[in-house]
């Protein structure tokens, strides 16, 4: 029994083997296909023990993500933004079964993020998911900021003024001490601080034009916005300048409270005018009455 048993535990053995190598060969010929980068299995999973699960990417940025380094080995002297338009452009004359292995790869991605997302959330605390749900409102508050300061800069918003010490800057940063930005931003503050007066009266003057060109710039975009309706965009403090009714003058003041005495005047006399009409009329019919019974 004992050789038998040696036997039946070397082929056991042997076939697990076969097994790896039959693995092993597998995930070779689908590296062929597409990289090992998103094939690997340990690459694949989106999971991650510290935080929640990335989303995966999409077909076309597994394409970019691949094609990158290729493309920038083969071409050194050309900048990173002009190779992502090269494979943007490579992606787009690609034919539907070209793209195929990377819409796949996608999808599959795609539900194992959701696996694990679920998985995730299942052990987080009620106070993990309400500071998750502060976070998410700080991050779309954030987007609305930077989309309607994108939206502004398309529309040509006037740049705001900037401080006398903005202008001394701008005109000194390039000789200025530091190796690093903030280096000469620090020592162009030592140099504004050493200063005298008269120095800083000429930045003051120039940010105080700054001043008067951003008000006026302002002024035309402002109403220009309200010629092509978008009235939502403009300063709170222009509307309600603009809803305000102009202010009289001392001599426009001074005819209205005329005016207004006149009306009581006359409101006044149309009154006793009335009044004495209906006396008189009362006097008469009491005449006539007397004079009918004598």
């Amino acid at each position: 029994m004992a050789p038998f048993s040696l036997m039946t535990a070397s082929v056991s053995l042997l076939a697990k083997s076969f097994s790896v190598v039959s693995c092993t060969g597998s995930l070779a010929r689908c590296t062929s296909v597409l990289p090992a980068a998103y094939i690997s299995p340990a690459k694949c999973l989106t999971s991650q023990a510290s935080g929640p699960p990335k989303r995966p990417l999409n077909g076309y940025m597994r394409y970019v993500l691949q094609q990158q380094p290729v493309m920038s080995k083969q071409n050194p002297e050309i900048k990173s933004v002009d190779i992502v338009r090269k494979i943007a452009q490579q992606w787009r004359m690609m034919s539907p079964e070209q793209k195929q292995p990377f819409e796949e790869a996608s999808v599959k991605a795609r539900e194992q993020f959701k696996v694990d997302f679920q998985h995730y959330q299942a052990q987080l605390t009620p106070a993990q998911v309400q500071q998750q749900a502060q976070e998410r409102k700080q991050r779309m508050a954030k987007r609305r900021a930077i989309r309607k300061k994108r939206e502004l800069t398309n529309l040509g918003k006037p740049k705001r003024p900037r401080s006398p010490f903005n202008i001394f800057m701008s005109e000194h940063f390039e000789e200025a001490r530091g190796a690093t930005t903030q280096a000469k931003m620090k020592s162009l503050l030592e140099d504004w601080r050493n200063l005298f007066s008269h120095q800083k009266q000429v930045y003051t003057q120039l940010a105080e034009d700054d001043k008067i060109r951003y008000k006026n710039e302002m002024k035309a975009w402002e109403d220009h916005m309200v010629e092509i309706g978008r009235e939502d965009l403009i300063r709170d403090q222009t509307l309600s300048t603009k809803k305000k009714p102009a202010a009289q003058t001392p001599t426009a003041k001074k005819e209205t409270k005329k005016a207004k005495a006149k009306a009581v005047k006359k409101a006044t006399a149309t009154g006793k005018s009335k009044s004495t009409r209906k006396t008189t009329k009362g006097s008469t019919t009491k005449n006539v009455r007397t004079t009918k019974k004598t």
